[in-house]
């Protein structure tokens, strides 16, 4: 069996194997096809879904009909967090086979995760269809029931998977939640202890069990299933989580705390876990350190209107009139019908010596009092004016701190922050040979790019957007043999943007600026001039401003595309640096760097609608151009377009750009 053989082998025959799928014949090339379909299911079978990706993108481009090459990598990219993309390679991989079962089933799970329901649930259809004898798919239409709240229906799919496959936890475990939707505690207990049955190692039933046992107050009981849970995994959270509540309802309030420190240890960004472990410090009298965690509540969490609350009473404990009124404020401002809110707000003016405020706080609750009280019979209005309400309890897993309460629907401004950069513009720099930089220009042919970087006599002088490779004193001394040469012999427009390179590199932009526009005075018609007097003009923008806003910035970044959300309240202004590359487009309108590079000028200018058309010009000169798809992607998302986003996002990372897959998780979850 050829999984039997050595990996260098592998990797040998691969190589050889794609020589002979570009030269012999359809026989040979047919055999090569088959050998990059095994090869993608070794790469996935190793967790390796880039290399998949980039295996299986060789087969389908010799095979476009290769269904289960769609379907692969399609699974390749779910595994990658990229849904969107999933479906996609899904819906090919059913168009070319429409008898494909389990494609069926996979983008059916894949349109699950999505929240897409109904098409989910007629793919599950179709491929039960298909194949009534397999139980797979009853399981995962029993889940998506159970997600999408049909919990008769889903238990329905769990019961016909069950009969098929009577030794899966999991499937008693779900049939039990559904059990316990439709307040049948007694079946639910019953799924639960033969989920346990089942599977004794498994910690998610005992965690289930237990989570019932302490909703009807066994707590000795559900500490011993939580206990038996944490023993079989020690980073189960759910089980600590749980097992905090019980010591909690059981007068333990420190070891509730420990508890709550270890989910945190696991998971560092748990707002409900610091909400809960700051009630609990402020019942112990903890104070300080309770605001603390409500401090990283507000920040996970920053439109919650219960940690604004409870962290404003906190301050009054702490004296802290000040602070306790503005978060009351924040509070009110998040939900304006929060009576109690106005109540704490009317207590502290009133200690504050305004009266006229705290009556006005006053009136206003009363209001709110006596509108919830006509409206008890409605379901739908809102607990937060009811005065008799706690809101010092702790919260379950199951809670959501959502940003605003009730009727307001969640907000998801899309933003480009964090680490979701723009990649960087393309200019001529000193890049050492290496095949990683230089493949994203294989399935592109600019011929009078090639004959210019053949001109300048000097392989490591390219076209990209990477850093150079090079080290500083190398650059340095770089720079002064050129400075030299320009002594000893007359200066050509070659030498002159020779020089400006270097002098780019080391950072010298105004003298590079100077020495471009010498080299574009002897030669106005080279458009490869005016790229890079662009890129050098927006990268001494950058360079001043990363000086101007030194207390945002710790580092500087050569690439002005990372200033798209600088929130400095100066602008820059890069009229220049757009006038030179619209330039280097009249000369050389078929070159596709051009238009990525402009886009990108315009994009960090705020013109994103310029931004996406050059972008999209840039990817019709050049199909292959994953750059162009990661940045467009990422300017749709800014424009509010989150899907057709996420979907540039997918296709750059089937084109190679590994940096799509973390921008899909960020703008996924």
């Amino acid at each position: 069996m050829m999984f039997g053989k050595n990996i260098r082998q592998w990797i040998a025959r691969a190589a050889l194997s794609l020589v002979l799928l570009c030269s012999f014949t359809h026989a040979s090339a047919q055999y090569d096809k088959e050998y990059f379909y095994y090869m993608g299911r070794h790469f996935m079978m190793n967790d390796d879904y880039y290399q998949a990706i980039r295996t299986l993108n060789v087969l389908l481009r010799f095979d476009e009909d290769a269904h289960e090459g769609y379907f692969l990598r399609g699974i390749a990219k779910y595994n990658l967090e990229d849904l969107l993309g999933a479906d996609a390679d899904f819906t090919t991989a059913i168009e070319k086979n429409p008898v494909f079962t389990k494609a069926y089933t996979y983008r059916a799970i894949t349109r699950s995760r999505l929240g897409n329901y109904d098409d989910a649930l007629q793919d599950f259809h179709q491929a039960i269809e298909l194949r009534p004898d397999l139980p797979g798919p009853y399981y995962s239409r029993g889940v998506t029931r159970l997600l999408n709240k049909q919990y008769k229906e889903a238990i329905e799919d769990f019961d016909m998977f069950l009969r098929k496959e009577k030794k899966v936890a999991d499937a008693y475990v779900n049939r039990g939640v559904c059990y316990l939707q439709l307040h049948d505690t007694v079946r639910a207990y019953e799924d639960f202890g033969t989920a346990i049955r089942t599977n004794r190692e498994d910690p998610n039933p005992y965690n289930r069990r237990g989570a019932l046992l302490m909703e009807q107050q066994r707590y000795a009981e559900a500490e011993e299933d939580l206990n038996t849970a944490i023993r079989h995994d020690s980073t189960y959270l759910l089980s600590f989580f749980n097992r905090a509540l019980v010591y909690n309802y059981t007068n333990r309030p420190l070891l509730a705390l420990s508890d709550f420190d270890h989910v945190i240890a696991l998971d560092s960004t748990s707002s409900l876990t610091y909400f809960n472990r700051a009630i609990l410090r402020q019942q112990i009298g903890d104070y300080n350190r309770a605001l603390e965690d409500y401090n990283r509540v507000a920040h996970y969490s920053p439109d919650n209107v219960l940690v604004y609350y409870n962290r404003a009473g906190l301050h009054l404990q702490l004296g802290d009139l000040t602070h306790s009124t503005e978060d009351y404020t924040r509070a009110i401002e998040l939900y304006p019908d929060f009576a109690n809110a106005y109540l704490g707000r009317s207590h502290v003016r009133l200690m504050m010596g305004d009266r006229k405020g705290a009556s006005a706080d006053h009136r206003v609750a009363q209001r709110k009092i006596a509108e919830y009280k006509e409206r008890l019979i409605d379901t739908t209005y809102s607990i937060y004016a009811d005065t008799t309400q706690r809101f010092d309890k702790l919260l379950s897993f199951e809670a959501r701190l959502t940003r605003n309460f009730e009727s307001r629907a969640e907000q998801s401004g899309a933003t480009i922050e964090g680490d979701m950069h723009l990649l960087p513009l393309y200019k001529f720099t000193l890049i050492e040979a290496d095949s990683a930089l230089t493949a994203t220009r294989k399935a592109y042919h600019a011929q009078r790019l090639i004959d210019f970087e053949q001109r300048l006599d000097d392989k490591r002088m390219i076209l990209s957007r990477h850093q150079s490779n090079l080290s500083p004193d190398s650059l340095v001394a770089m720079d002064r043999a050129i400075a030299q040469r320009q002594m000893k012999e007359s200066s050509s427009w070659l030498l002159y943007f020779q020089r400006a390179i270097t002098q780019s590199l080391i950072k010298q932009y105004t003298n590079a600026v100077a020495t471009l526009s010498l080299a574009i005075q002897e030669n106005p018609a080279n458009p490869f001039l005016y790229i890079n007097r662009s890129t050098t003009r927006a990268e001494m923008i950058d360079f001043i401003s990363s000086i101007d806003n030194s207390y945002q910035r710790i580092s500087i970044d050569s690439d002005p595309a990372n200033r798209l959300r600088q929130s400095s309240s100066r602008t820059y202004n890069y009229d220049d640096a757009i006038e030179d590359i619209t330039k280097a487009i009249v000369l050389y309108p078929d070159l596709a760097y051009a238009y990525y590079n402009r886009a990108g000028l315009y994009a960090i200018s705020g013109r994103l609608p310029e931004a996406y058309d050059d972008y999209t010009r840039a990817i019709e000169l050049n199909p292959a151009f994953g750059d162009a798809y990661y940045n467009r992607g990422l300017v749709q998302i800014f424009m509010k377009d989150t899907r057709k986003g996420c979907l540039d996002l997918s296709k750059a990372g089937e084109l190679g750009v590994e940096n799509a897959y973390e921008a899909l998780r960020y703008y996924s979850e």
